[in-house]
């Protein structure tokens, strides 16, 4: 007997075909057309490699065990009884995710073969269990026969199962790890600036990139190694030379910090600040390395040799996002948040600490952090001190809580200590030099108090901000300082397309506002005036993985000085994410 199937023979017919093999009677189907199947969960693997979509079944799909778990088969359905024997007696058809089977669309020869392959595999379960009694030698025949005229379908798919199976074996084999992802973000910017200190020409238009890998790994399911390696062309050096902040005459005499620097831009770049040891454009450098580990229901702990205080602490703030969101380093975070290297973007200190969640909307996070944990001895190659508790350190804790849906606030805490004279937040020149008028050997104490606060007033506009408080004391001579910074802003969501994202922001970088003992108010030669950043971003989604950013923002009396220019800064970043 040889089967002839019409062109538009439908996945029904198929039943009714099969049906033909049990002792269950069928009528001859109609010719109707929808959409597609999934045959079988046996079949599943045998169409991954066809040019037929339709029949793979998606990841979730379990056999069925009565028809009526299919909503769209009624009893008064002329093929009900050939499904619900193949389904309840055979178990040799499968429906979709969504509890349909759409009995009336189209079938092709692959597909029917891919059906047939299934149950003459249930056929072949029952005969080797011995329980084929129900299988007459007419059923056999009827069996042969479509084997016979489906020989060369059943071969390719089976031959396709095979590819299949083996190229997943090879795969299995030699991937790289079955515990770890890949991540990575690469950024590329193109950098301009007008302004800066009196005498000062316009630096050139440069061009920068940063690129980060990032390996995270569970061994577990629960817990989380992070690993990361970066590579950048951001030049600076022990004396901030090649710099765009250096440049304009704005940055402080070391280490390069200003508040002319855009946000993706390492705090120290072209040093390593532990032993001061150059750096070259785009080395490759290990920036994380860090563990995180669940010890109870509502305790996560956490350690790692190359970490920030950002790993710890969620950001509160929409702005965040070096290469997504806001362009400049006062934009993105909370200044207590950023102390002693606490972003410093090249993984500064050692650390360890916990993560207590008080409820969904309450928890507490808190860490200890050494910079020169790996340094036994100091040295005057190791300004930082040295040891886990004998150099520069810091205790630093968040408190999250959100009061409701809309509003999400976080209240900072951050006690350090630094072998030398500096604040260790890379925000402005006098970051170095903190306690002013005294040698920068002089070693500080600082108390530094912040709160963030973000209120989605509707579903694209949130509305948030930051206060910052920094006390700055010595232990060696009696001289104190406090610094001070606010930021308010605007953040889009969605704005002109889905997927774009803008901010307004408006704030006063960090400003010595109070001074005693023999420490002073500034230095030498500065006009003291209150210092002011205006920014402005758009964000373009060009697809889920590239993304374009111009924006600029503005600083008024930069670095606090009012015989500094208005100084504006012109960013373009591309950034792209895998």
């Amino acid at each position: 007997m040889k089967v002839n199937l019409p062109n538009n023979f439908g996945r029904v017919g198929l039943l009714c075909l099969l049906s033909g093999l049990f002792p269950v009677q069928a009528m001859a189907a109609d010719s109707l057309q929808t959409d597609s199947p999934a045959v079988s969960q046996k079949q599943q693997s045998a169409d991954l490699s066809t040019s037929s979509p339709q029949v793979v079944a998606s990841d979730g799909i379990e056999q069925v065990t009565s028809v009526s778990q299919l909503s769209d088969v009624q009893p008064k359905d002329w093929a009900f009884g050939a499904l619900q024997s193949l389904v309840e007696r055979y178990g040799c058809i499968a429906g979709y995710p969504n509890g349909t089977f759409r009995g009336n669309r189209a079938l092709t020869r692959y597909e029917f073969a891919a059906g047939l392959n299934a149950c003459l595999d249930k056929v072949n379960e029952l005969i080797a269990a011995g329980t084929s009694d129900s299988l007459t030698k007419q059923d056999l025949a009827t069996l042969q026969k479509l084997q016979e005229e489906f020989s060369g379908e059943l071969a390719t798919l089976r031959g396709r199962v095979d590819a299949v199976e083996a190229r997943t074996a090879e795969i299995e084999a030699n991937r790289f790890s079955t515990t770890t992802k890949l991540s990575g973000e690469a950024i590329i910017s193109a950098i301009g600036a007008t302004g800066g200190a009196p005498g000062q020409d316009n630096p050139n238009i440069i061009l920068t990139n940063r690129v980060r890998l990032n390996l995270t790994t569970s061994f577990t399911g629960k817990d989380l190694l992070i690993t990361g390696l970066q590579a950048h062309n951001f030049l600076g050096g022990v004396a901030g030379a090649g710099s765009l902040q250096n440049s304009l005459g704005l940055s402080s005499s070391l280490l390069s910090a200003s508040g002319a620097r855009t946000g993706f831009e390492p705090q120290f770049p072209g040093v390593d600040v532990k032993t001061l040891n150059a750096v070259g454009a785009n080395s490759l450098e290990l920036y994380k390395l860090l563990y995180i580990f669940p010890v109870a229901e509502k305790l996560t702990l956490f350690a790692g040799t190359a970490a920030e205080v950002s790993d710890a602490f969620p950001a509160i703030t929409p702005f965040y996002g070096e290469g997504q969101e806001s362009i400049s380093r006062f934009g993105n975070l909370n200044p207590v948040v950023r102390v002693s290297g606490g972003t410093s973007g090249s993984g500064l200190a050692s650390a360890a600490g916990f993560i207590y969640s008080f409820s969904p909307k309450l928890d507490l996070r808190a860490l200890y952090g050494s910079v020169n944990a790996n340094i036994p001895q100091s040295s005057s190659s190791t300004p930082l001190g040295s040891g886990v508790f004998g150099g520069s350190s810091v205790v630093a804790a968040q408190l999250t809580f959100k009061p409701t849906q809309s509003i999400d606030v976080g209240l900072n805490y951050a006690n350090s200590y630094h072998e030398i004279n500096i604040l260790g937040t890379g925000l402005t020149s006098s970051d170095i030099g903190a306690l002013s008028g005294l040698p920068l050997g002089t070693p500080v104490n600082m108390n530094s108090f912040g709160g963030t606060l973000t209120w989605r007033f509707s579903p694209k506009v949130a509305l948030s901000g930051y206060g910052a408080a920094m006390f700055v004391d010595s232990p060696a001579v009696d001289a104190s300082t406090t610094f001070t910074s606010w930021m308010v802003g605007l953040h889009f969501n969605d704005l002109l397309k889905k997927g774009n994202n803008a901010g307004l922001i408006f704030g006063q970088p960090l400003y010595r506002t109070e001074a005693g003992g023999s420490a002073q108010l500034a230095d030498a030669g500065t006009n003291r005036a209150t210092p002011y950043h205006l920014e402005g971003y758009y964000r373009f989604r060009v697809n889920d993985h590239v993304s374009i950013t111009p924006g600029a923002f503005v600083l008024f009396n930069p670095e606090g000085n009012s015989n500094n220019q208005t100084t504006a800064v012109g960013v373009l970043r591309t950034t792209f994410t895998f």
